[in-house]
């Protein structure tokens, strides 16, 4: 957009700079608004609920008239002054308030995007303006459309119905004393840049008294509200702002000044008649505020703007304990850990041999780069890792639309929120998390009536919680519906040409709707029925080296358990060897090892070959075939077998030996080479070898094939 990168003025700041800091906070305020619009009780609203509802939109609001978004201003002004009743007690809340005011925040984020360079349409916010316009004149506004990207140019501001107008006051505005009187003319391009502040004229001729600068103000805006946007230009404790003062009065014609007939000019003054004039008894003078701001005096009047609000002071106290940093920087961070740990691998492997009673410093300071570069890498890794409420946070809304649409009562609970997820691995997942959220609001939670009707309570609960097992995370969606069926599934499974015996187990026929374009609702919806999701979840998850499992209960609900990694940077791995090569196993899909002969080795079907584990047969696999290892039979010791699982199945993996569990650095193979069948990635050991990280899900589904 073409006023993204606007110098606002000669000698002004460009307050592109801040656009970025401008579109991160107001993102942050409108979820908190969010969340709490969707927390509140509407029987008994809570104060400091509304207060903060109110601080969130006031906020954006006064961000979004310093930088000249007037679309976006106009509409949190709208929200700011219903929501300024509400805390007050004038109005009651009622859910149609809250349903706009979520409406209101959907079409802010449109707004917002578009100035950020989204690109798109204008978004017509006229509903949704005289919707707010109305409730805070206490009428019954009708249902708004929910805000979309209007198809033609947005209409002009005059076309939508006008705020009640307020009448123009006129005050004095000092700046200074400052280092550079010129840093006064920021305020002068401001007033330029949002012509509805007002007017602006020098009192001094533009030159600059005792390192103070003086100006006429003609303005709608509060005090306050003044202060806001002039403390983005000029330090607070440098502005002022008066009451006009004989000499520095209004001309005739001035807005807010009356008709006077052929007045006398004796220069800057009141003249006879003009508001604000000492004795005046004319009720014009009664609707101008006298008030004022000095710049670099004490402030006289408006005791509001004087002193800075607790919320404020307490939000500047926040700021000050974070820091925003890009992801591209803990990114590089990582990979600089990451060589770190390499480089310390190296050494513990060249340090094997030493004898520690002649280096007995060298091998102490060794120990002590092993543990240290242990704790900088968990504390780097915890850089990256954000708590699950981030995604838990967008499924309260979400839900509350989709259970409205379908005529359902819905609760929502969440448990583990503070659980912690690497933020590459967050970003993967909340697509799935979504896609199973709508799923069993759709398909798992049932009518009202239907509940009812089987001894259960109307409303129905999801339950979505996430919680540490091991090395990796859980997350589960679960619900009290109706379940999954056993034999619809099957039925289902058969009509598609899908191999369903009655034999197989429910753990099996629950997998079938992870089959690609498989459905069990019986109408196709806007919601879902056309078959596409599931089997999309079940691969973007495989993607990132997680599981999917289902458990259900006809009748008594259904629960989807996803096990991820903690992170994909490092990883704790096996290292095994066959021949010179050198391979690495995820340890989290290790699951015992042991040593056989060959033969208890069973050949099936001429070229399948098994192996009898504690009465269960699974197939073997062998590295040195699978990777075509060079070697002489010579080289052929007694084998071993690694029992790996993976995607609910397991394989034996014939290796030639164990060489031991450390943490590996996981590389790009495919960014950096090619795919390559059966490998998700590379690391480098310790002796500077490259060794390949096995696909375990990869080798799991070909055994099956």
């Amino acid at each position: 957009m073409s006023d993204m990168n606007t110098d606002h003025g000669g000698a002004g700041i460009d307050l592109s700079q801040f656009y970025q800091v401008f579109f991160e906070e107001a993102g942050e305020n409108l979820e908190r608004m969010e969340q709490q619009l969707l927390a509140i009780d509407i029987e008994a609203a809570d104060d400091e609920e509304l207060n903060s509802i109110f601080r969130c939109a006031h906020s954006v609001k006064g961000g979004a008239a310093t930088f000249g978004f007037a679309d976006v201003a106009e509409l949190t002004h709208q929200m700011e002054t219903l929501l300024d009743r509400l805390r007050r007690h004038e109005l009651t809340p009622t859910v149609p308030m809250v349903d706009v005011l979520l409406q209101a925040g959907d079409a802010l984020r449109s707004q917002l995007a578009r100035h950020q360079g989204a690109g798109g349409d204008p978004v017509d916010t006229a509903e949704l303006l005289s919707a707010i316009r109305a409730m805070g004149a206490g009428e019954v506004a009708p249902p708004v459309v929910k805000a979309a990207p209007a198809p033609v140019a947005a209409a002009p501001k005059d076309a939508a119905p006008a705020a009640p107008a307020q009448t123009a006051r006129g005050l004095e505005l000092r700046v200074g004393p400052l280092a550079n009187p010129k840093d006064a003319d920021n305020l002068v391009d401001l007033f330029k840049e949002i012509p509805d502040l007002g007017t602006i004229e020098p009192l001094d001729g533009g030159q600059a008294s005792d390192g103070m600068r003086r100006f006429k103000v003609v303005t709608n805006s509060s005090d306050s509200d003044l202060l806001d946007l002039f403390t983005f230009h000029v330090a607070r404790e440098a502005v002022s702002m008066l009451p006009l003062s004989a000499g520095f009065g209004f001309h005739d014609g001035a807005p807010g000044a009356p008709p006077v007939e052929n007045p006398p000019d004796p220069g800057f003054g009141f003249f006879d008649g003009a508001p604000g004039l000492p004795g005046s008894k004319s009720a014009d003078s009664e609707q101008v505020p006298t008030s004022a701001v000095e710049v670099g005096a004490p402030p006289v009047a408006a005791p509001r703007a004087a002193a800075v609000k607790p919320e404020k002071a307490a939000s500047a106290a926040l700021e000050a304990s974070t820091l925003r940093v890009s992801v591209e920087k803990v990114d590089q961070l990582i990979n600089l850990v990451g060589e770190l740990v390499i480089t310390q691998a190296m050494l513990a492997q060249n340090s094997k041999h030493i004898d520690t009673a002649l280096y007995q410093q060298l091998a102490a300071g060794l120990a002590n780069l092993d543990r240290n570069t242990r704790d900088l890498q968990e504390s780097v890794m915890s850089i990256r890792m954000i708590p699950m409420s981030t995604v838990f946070s967008r499924f309260p809304r979400m839900l509350r639309d989709l259970a409205t649409k379908l005529g359902k009562k819905v609760e929502f609970v969440t448990q583990g929120e503070a659980t912690e997820l690497d933020k590459g691995l967050v970003e993967k997942i909340t697509d799935p998390l979504t896609h199973l959220v709508r799923n069993s609001c759709d398909h798992g939670i049932e009518m009202p009536a239907d509940r009812l009707a089987n001894g259960k309570s109307e409303q129905g609960t999801i339950t979505l919680s996430a919680s540490h097992q091991g090395g990796s995370i859980v997350i589960e969606v679960r619900d009290d519906g109706r379940g999954l069926s056993r034999q619809k599934l099957i039925n289902k499974a058969r009509q598609r040409g899908i191999d369903a015996p009655d034999s197989m187990t429910d753990s099996e026929v629950w997998g079938l709707i992870f089959e690609p374009g498989f459905s069990t609702a019986d109408v196709v919806t806007d919601v879902s029925g056309r078959g596409v999701g599931m089997d999309v979840v079940k691969k973007n998850i495989t993607a990132v080296g997680g599981t999917v499992e289902i458990e259900s209960a006809e009748g008594y609900g259904m629960r989807v358990s996803v096990r991820l990694p903690l992170t994909l940077a490092i990883m704790d791995g096996m290292s095994v060897g066959i021949g010179e090569e050198v391979y690495i196993l995820p340890l989290s899909s290790v699951v015992e090892s042991f040593q056989v002969s060959q033969h208890t080795i069973k050949t099936i079907g001429g070229s399948g070959r098994v192996v009898e584990v504690r009465g269960d047969y699974m197939p073997v696999m062998d590295l040195e075939q699978i990777f075509n290892v060079p070697r002489l039979d010579s080289e052929k010791g007694p084998a071993i077998m690694v029992v790996v699982e993976a995607d609910g199945g397991r394989v034996a993996l014939l290796v030639d030996e164990l060489l031991g569990q450390q943490q590996v650095v996981v590389k790009n193979l495919e960014a950096n080479y090619r795919k390559v069948d059966d490998v998700s990635g590379a690391t480098i050991m310790g002796d500077g070898r490259v060794a390949l990280i096995l696909d375990v899900g990869s080798m799991v589904r070909r055994s099956r094939h």
